[in-house]
């Protein structure tokens, strides 16, 4: 595993590297569409909250996205997507884009995220199942796969079915 990557904001300059990591990670470009519709929307889009990692020769490797969505009335953050370039995979370029965001999120303020993942992958950052907190969807998904984390003891999980912003069409 590389051991040092750079994470930062992303920047007006770096949209179209953004677009071509979730290009190269997914199959279709659903998740590239998705970032550009994000970004485009003004009540989901949070400036400084979609970060990348890049290798120490500057090139942009990885992606970690979090908008605002709503957990019942309360606000909350939702991480998605993330994204690496295959051949950095595997590497801690995704964690470290993971890692930028949720702290750029707390100092921001912010105390809740809720992401829709792999259960196996999520809990390294503390992520926990929603369904523990009485968090849930109004699409059928598995329980393990809806996973949420307070960034601030102060401010437990609140209970309620997740509003994802406009884009994400759920």
């Amino acid at each position: 595993m590389r051991n040092h990557w750079i994470t930062r904001s992303e920047t007006a300059a770096d949209i179209p590297a953004v677009r071509e990591i979730n290009l190269a990670a997914f199959p279709t470009a659903e998740e590239a569409d998705l970032v550009d519709a994000l970004r485009a929307d003004p009540a989901a889009w949070i400036d400084g909250l979609s970060v990348v990692a890049a290798a120490e020769d500057g090139h942009l490797v990885g992606h970690a996205l979090l908008t605002r969505c709503h957990i019942g009335d309360a606000p909350a953050l939702c991480l998605a997507p993330c994204a690496v370039r295959p051949e950095q995979q595997k590497q801690g370029a995704g964690s470290a884009a993971i890692r930028a965001a949720l702290a750029a999120a707390e100092a921001m303020g912010e105390h809740h995220v809720v992401v829709l993942g792999h259960a196996d992958y999520y809990p390294r950052f503390g992520f926990g199942r929603a369904s523990a907190h009485g968090i849930g969807l109004t699409i059928d998904v598995p329980d393990e796969a809806l996973m949420a984390l307070t960034l601030d003891a102060a401010h437990p999980l609140p209970g309620g079915t997740v509003r994802y912003a406009a884009p994400f069409g759920i």
